[in-house]
């Protein structure tokens, strides 16, 4: 049985990617600083509280791990407009010198539409409130994917649009080309749901998907 580490498991993509894939059959380590909010129930399910950007924590952390995905949240409270963000590029900085002495190959990133090169796909109208709602996030998402990408690792970013409340339905759209990339909603859950089945894809290694609802 292959085991998952989900970091930033306890609330959205993160907490989703957690239930679907116990459902797809993994041993799930679920990690985040609030661990024991969540609710699923398995004897498949490991809780571990901890910093992302814990090196220590990290590393106990990969024991015995097969594949990581790293599911941090953009903050919800007056950081998003007043900065400065660093998690993403913090915890990345962190996790991927771990994951190298772990052995551990597979990473799965939640980054999201606008960040890296597909900023550019943002629409002229919809950039400047990009910008100013999620510019500083953004910069650290960029600041991720350029480490990510240099890793080694065997690495897929995805990039989601606007994350939406809802269930899984299991259609959104795939977005692998560039001339392809657009923004649009999709549910958390059918987010989680490409992530855990981007692990065992080889074909999206290397690739840096959009996800939209159909």
């Amino acid at each position: 049985m292959r085991t998952l580490l989900v970091i930033g498991a306890s609330r959205g993509v993160g907490l989703a990617a957690v239930e679907a894939a116990l459902e797809a059959g993994f041993r799930v380590k679920a990690f985040a600083r609030s661990a024991e909010r969540i609710a699923a129930r398995s004897d498949r399910l490991e809780r571990i509280e901890g910093d992302a950007r814990d090196a220590d924590a990290l590393e106990a952390a990969l024991a015995d791990v097969d594949a990581v995905a790293l599911t941090l949240g953009v903050p919800t409270d007056r950081r998003l407009l007043t900065g400065p963000i660093t998690l993403f590029s913090e915890a990345t900085a962190q996790l991927i010198p771990a994951m190298q002495r772990a052995a551990v190959r597979r990473l799965v990133c939640l980054t999201g539409f606008g960040a890296g090169d597909s900023r550019r796909a943002i629409h002229p109208l919809q950039r400047p409130p990009f910008e100013l709602l999620l510019g500083r996030a953004y910069r650290d998402k960029d600041r991720q994917e350029d480490m990510i990408r240099a890793s080694g690792l065997d690495w897929t970013l995805v990039r989601p649009g606007v994350l939406l409340p809802g269930p899984r339905t299991g259609r959104y759209r795939v977005r692998m080309e560039r001339k392809e990339w657009r923004n649009g909603p999709i549910t958390r859950a059918d987010v989680a749901d490409y992530i855990v089945r981007a692990l065992d894809d080889p074909g999206t290694i290397g690739r840096t998907p959009v996800l939209t609802a159909c």
